[in-house]
């Protein structure tokens, strides 16, 4: 696969994440963050979380930014818009990404029409909260979590609307970028011809609701729409069971398991006839989750494990991170960088193995640091770097 260069506006988490994909392979990705303004420069995310190298790469902004350089361009001074129409140029971008809000493109010069007026082959792709229709509105993944339903379908049935563990709609919306840049370059190899991607993460959320949203015109009741908690709002029993010692998370998704289950001795107990179809099931799901707890209970989480496995029943004990990444189908496929003091840092794996991609990557670069190194490569001379530097259109 041939070597890409990404050069993205960025900051925050939705579009480093899509940017950090393009490092894993292999490709160059440049960051861009602004030069000159007031208070702490760059990405605000470079001072959340705790000190683990220096003051501006803290822990929340490391592992979405390895493997990546660093510039600082102030696109609020035309010589700053000019530098980087010279960078496109220069460095031969293929993609240009960013996700600021969509009413600051054009005065940025950062528009797809200015980007690829002279550029027909870049690729251009934003992500922002609603997509170019609503430029104004601000794109932070727990808002969008309460506006696209993903906070009213998370938590107990009978409690208060919750976030999910992690910020899906950021990472959903930067593999939705992710994806439809492969697709334009596809289109581009046999059209030869860029395009601009607009990914909303209301709209990416909203893609996810596929066993919610269509329910609504079957005429669903209202407790197929909501919370849950840890069940399945379908397949009888799946659920969290204790036992003597944890707990552990079973799903019966056809009858044929819930056969295989009931065949077991000690959940013999929890059959019936009403129970032999998913339907009878649903019929009595308060009682078959207490019958099932009333059985777990009664032994270790390894005893019920050995018996599921055997049965072939999909079951887990329920992993805290600490576990998960000591996971023999995982610990092996961790990406990896080396701190400015030599320390390795572990960080999650790779989405899909690829043969050839780098499973270590450069530590996440400081503000502005590959600045000079990189207008220099898009032919200024050192004078005119220090002189623009001096001028605060570059940092």
């Amino acid at each position: 696969m041939k070597r890409r260069t990404v050069l993205s506006m960025e900051q925050a988490l939705s579009l480093p994440y899509a940017t950090l994909r393009f490092a894993q392979l292999g490709w160059r990705v440049i960051r861009i963050e602004a030069a000159g303004g007031e208070g702490l420069r760059g990405d605000p995310n470079r001072y959340i979380g705790g000190r683990v190298a220096d003051d501006d790469r803290r822990s929340y902004f490391i592992a979405p930014n390895v493997g990546k350089e660093a510039i600082a361009l102030n696109l609020k001074d035309e010589r700053g818009r000019q530098l980087l129409a010279r960078l496109i140029r220069g460095l031969d971008v293929d993609v240009f990404c960013c996700n600021t809000v969509p009413s600051r493109y054009r005065s940025l010069g950062i528009d797809p029409a200015t980007l690829r007026a002279g550029h027909p082959q870049l690729i251009w792709a934003g992500i922002s909260a609603m997509g170019p229709a609503y430029p104004e509105a601000p794109g932070y993944d727990p808002v969008i979590q309460a506006m696209a339903g993903y906070m009213e379908v998370t938590g107990d049935r009978d409690g208060p609307p919750m976030l999910t563990g992690i910020p899906v709609i950021d990472l959903k919306a930067g593999d939705e970028l992710y994806a439809n840049v492969m697709l334009a370059l596809l289109e581009r190899h046999e059209t030869g011809v860029g395009k601009e991607i607009h990914v909303s993460m209301l709209q990416a959320a909203a893609s996810w609701l596929i066993t919610l949203l269509p329910l609504i015109d079957f005429d669903c009741k209202p407790d197929e729409i909501t919370r849950a908690g840890n069940e399945h709002r379908k397949f009888i029993p799946t659920n969290v069971y204790p036992t003597r010692d944890g707990f552990v998370y079973l799903a019966i998704g056809s009858d044929v398991q819930w056969r295989r289950l009931t065949a077991i001795p000690k959940f013999a107990v929890v059959g019936n006839d009403v129970r032999q179809t998913n339907e009878g099931r649903h019929a009595q799901r308060a009682a078959i989750h207490k019958d099932m707890a009333a059985v777990t209970m009664q032994h270790s989480a390894e005893e019920i494990l050995a018996d599921l496995r055997g049965a072939t029943i999909p079951a887990t004990r329920i992993h805290d991170i600490r576990q998960v990444r000591e996971l023999p189908a995982l610990r092996d496929k961790l990406t990896r960088t080396v701190m400015p003091d030599g320390r390795t840092l572990h960080m999650q794996p790779m989405a899909v193995d690829l043969p050839g991609a780098p499973q270590s990557l450069g530590f996440a670069p400081k503000y502005g640091e590959h600045t000079r190194q990189v207008l220099a490569e898009a032919g200024l001379s050192g004078p005119q770097i220090e002189a623009l530097a001096s001028a605060g259109v570059v940092s």
